[in-house]
């Protein structure tokens, strides 16, 4: 498949593979903020399922605050890097170079942020509980066109279960994460996006 922007304004939808407990209580705002700016680094494998229904498989590394890697297997073989305050899709598809765009200006920038307040005004649209997660939906207040974020958690402890990304056209993509470790030393070179270029030109 052709990996475009939508696809990865759409990515994702990111849901643990372990049971989880019923009747969970429902998590606060407070709560998830807090967890999330405890959330410092995390890899692991995914399994993405796109807004026209291909699939796409891969591994994730996430380094906050800022800094978020989609690295996919063949026959992909793309690349979405943030870093640096910008995003790159790096499409082997695609004749012209990586295109580049803010990363405050997709929906992911949300979680990546430095400092995560998911209780400021006009941020959370919608909270919900089904008895086994609490969901939220985010946007940033000042430019909802930049779409929204659907997060799924679990409690005791806390973890965040899947995101779905909805871009402002209505598409939504789901990202399955596969054996995610959280903490560790993950390089900066990871998310360079000078760097990536240089050896994706080679």
């Amino acid at each position: 498949m052709i990996l475009t922007r939508r696809h990865f304004l759409a990515a994702a939808s990111a849901i643990g593979l372990v049971p989880v407990a019923a009747q969970a209580r429902q998590l606060s705002l407070d709560e998830i903020s807090a967890y999330l700016n405890r959330f410092t680094t995390g890899q692991g494998g995914f399994t993405q399922i796109n807004a026209d229904g291909t699939i796409s498989t891969g591994r994730i590394w996430i380094k906050r605050p800022g800094r978020i890697r989609f690295e996919y297997a063949p026959p992909d073989a793309g690349m979405f890097i943030a870093g640096g305050g910008q995003v790159a899709i790096f499409d082997p598809g695609s004749n012209e170079g990586p295109e580049r765009y803010p990363l405050n200006q997709t929906p992911l920038n949300i979680i990546l942020e430095r400092n995560v307040d998911l209780a400021r005004r006009g941020m959370v649209t919608a909270q919900a509980s089904d008895g086994t997660t609490t969901s939220i939906t985010a946007q940033d207040p000042a430019h909802p066109e930049y779409g929204s974020i659907r997060l799924v958690f679990t409690a005791d402890p806390v973890e965040l279960r899947q995101w779905v990304v909805r871009d402002d056209g209505g598409s939504e993509t789901t990202v399955i994460l596969n054996d995610v470790q959280t903490g560790g030393a993950i390089s900066d070179r990871q998310f360079n996006i000078q760097a990536e270029m240089a050896a994706w030109n080679r």
